[in-house]
């Protein structure tokens, strides 16, 4: 499971939403899909655009804590509203090339992309 946190462009609060993503190119990415939200305007997207930043968490949940880890990434990140740049493209096909349901749905974006500038972990295992 990954988690998207942004700084919440009211408030400060950290807004958190679970999300799809892909490495590409050293760089972590996500996108909007089809999947029912509320509104397109989504406060995620408006945060990265004030900000510039974010951070994901990654983890592993199981009943036997030696298998536990997680992942922490946090990066500059950008708004890709230009879904036919070649960059946007080739993130979407790596999120199909992952995730089935978008095989037959193609996210139609935006994307978020996050330029990776520190990874920290923990594993149960060490």
């Amino acid at each position: 499971m990954a988690r998207l946190a942004t700084a919440s462009t009211r408030g400060g609060a950290i807004d958190l939403v679970p999300v799809t993503f892909v490495i590409v190119d050293g760089c972590f990415v996500t996108a909007v899909d089809h999947k029912p939200k509320r509104t397109r305007a989504l406060a995620r997207l408006d945060n990265v655009r004030a900000s510039g930043a974010a951070t994901v968490l990654i983890d592993h949940w199981d009943d036997d804590w030696s298998k536990l880890w997680w992942t922490r990434l946090r990066g500059d990140a950008k708004v890709v509203d230009d879904m036919l740049s070649p960059g946007a493209i080739a993130a979407v096909d790596a999120l199909a090339a992952k995730y089935e349901p978008y095989r037959a749905h193609r996210p139609a974006g935006p994307l978020i992309v996050m330029t990776v500038n520190e990874v920290r972990g923990w594993s149960g295992d060490t």
